[in-house]
């Protein structure tokens, strides 16, 4: 009953309380949290490209495993976590239980299962996900530890999600950010001073993750946060299909970056492991910048979630555009800082091989460029998913790195050759944007025509 008058004050608070203050109160601690996650990924990439370009080259390589896992945790935690969020919107408290113990569960298990194929299929794995002869034995040393906290690795992306999507963005904060934190500090205490090398920077992230699920897990089973139990996991066709259709986009999104990753490792890799242990470094950096932009958006999508679930358009319109503009202004100011300062970011990952610093500036000068582009796309993309306009979500989120990004990784290097392979991210994002234009247009106007009814 308790639990009950909380989620009734906390859905008052969605749909009433001022839109502008309800996400940047809900962004902060997402961006935190992303960013802490952000600066580990950087970190990581740092310590463990002291130990070798090779080294480097192996951490780029496992990332695309990495999205593996994300895109079984994102999949199930945005396709239970939009529906959770619509429901409480709806005020069916109990069936949003149900649905988050199926959610929470079924990533449990698929994650074991990612595992055990992954621990027997070793030696193919890392070859398949573009390890070159030289990059294979540091890969399979890295690899095997993250494959062990597959499990719940994937479970933690599942159960931040759900807090997130009920608007306890605070929770979710506080079990990724310390798990982050501590992956900083075990990384240089494994990885020198136990002289653990490679292996030491996986173990790092295992134990770090698993404090973090820890965390969340234990959030979720107090205050007037869903509780996740057993007893409400069932094979529930319905919900199933609900959470799938919901997480589609997700998948899509993730698969296919984990995709286009390996093909671009393979393309990179002929032209020696340099190429790909630059390229890695850029795609660090860019993910941080990018990790705000979704930070911002973890406060977005609760609020409209809710609102869309209460019937309140013009709140989900006044949402929609301060994620916008927001986002836009700082992605600009990224962009300049990347562009101007694009010799110093590479050097700090590595300064004795000047290959590596020469192609990772210029292509994190073309992704400077085009990164303000990528808004629209993120702010359109994320709003058709937390809608449940699934279909729409799941084209465009396939467009930049599946249906542009993975033809023009074997066009523009064969014909333009290492800049080629600096251009394939850039021209992909200017592609994806000119997709997302039209539809977001369209989805403005489906929205205003709700909210005039």
């Amino acid at each position: 009953m308790r639990q009950n008058l909380v989620l009734k004050d906390k859905h008052n608070t969605m749909v009433s309380a001022p839109v502008h203050r309800l996400i940047f109160t809900l962004a902060i601690p997402g961006i935190i949290s992303m960013v802490i996650t952000s600066i580990y990924n950087i970190t990581d990439t740092y310590f463990v490209s002291n130990i070798s370009t090779s080294a480097s080259g192996a951490v780029g390589v496992s990332y695309s495993l990495m999205i593996i896992m994300q895109a079984i945790g994102f999949t199930i935690g945005h396709g239970s976590g939009n529906y959770i969020s619509r429901l409480l919107g709806k005020k069916q408290n109990e069936y949003a239980s149900k649905v988050a113990a199926i959610g929470f569960f079924t990533a449990l298990g698929l994650g074991i299962t990612l595992a055990c194929l992954g621990l027997i299929f070793l030696e193919p794995l890392v070859y398949t996900l573009g390890a070159t002869e030289t990059i294979a034995p540091y890969a399979k040393d890295y690899i095997k530890y993250i494959l062990l906290g597959a499990p719940y690795i994937t479970a933690t992306f599942v159960l931040n999600i759900i807090l997130r999507f009920q608007g306890n963005a605070y929770f979710g904060m506080l079990g990724i950010g310390t798990g982050g934190i501590l992956n900083i500090i075990l990384d240089p205490i494994f990885i020198f001073k136990l002289k653990m090398g490679i292996k030491g920077a996986a173990l790092a992230t295992v134990v770090s993750q698993l404090i973090s699920f820890c965390i969340l897990y234990y959030h979720c089973r107090i205050g007037s946060n869903i509780k996740i139990e057993i007893k409400n996991f069932s094979f529930t066709q319905a919900i199933y299909k609900k959470i799938i259709y919901g997480g589609l986009p997700s998948f899509s999104r993730q698969a296919l970056g984990s995709i286009s990753i390996i093909f671009f490792n393979k393309v990179a890799g002929t032209f020696g492991d340099a190429i790909i242990a630059s390229m890695s470094i850029v795609m660090k950096i860019f993910l941080f910048a990018i990790s705000i932009i979704y930070g911002f958006g973890q406060g977005y999508q609760p609020v409209c979630g809710f609102n869309y679930g209460a019937k309140r358009y013009e709140r989900v319109m006044d949402a929609f555009w301060l994620y916008f503009k927001t986002c836009i202004f700082m992605s600009i100011i990224f962009g300049i800082i990347g562009f101007l300062f694009s010799n110093e970011a590479i050097l700090f990952f590595i300064k004795d091989d000047i290959e590596v610093v020469t192609v990772g500036s210029r292509a994190l000068r073309f992704q400077s460029i085009v990164f303000p582009f990528t808004v629209w796309f993120v702010v359109v993309n994320i709003t058709q998913q937390v809608i449940g306009k699934s279909t729409q979500a799941f084209i465009l989120s396939s467009s930049r790195q599946g249906f542009f990004f993975i033809p023009v990784i074997f066009i523009l290097p064969y014909f333009m050759g290492i800049t080629g392979i600096q251009l394939c991210q850039p021209v992909s994002d200017i592609f994806s944007f000119l997709l997302a234009v039209p539809m977001g247009v369209r989805l403005i106007k489906e929205i205003k025509i709700m909210q005039d009814k």
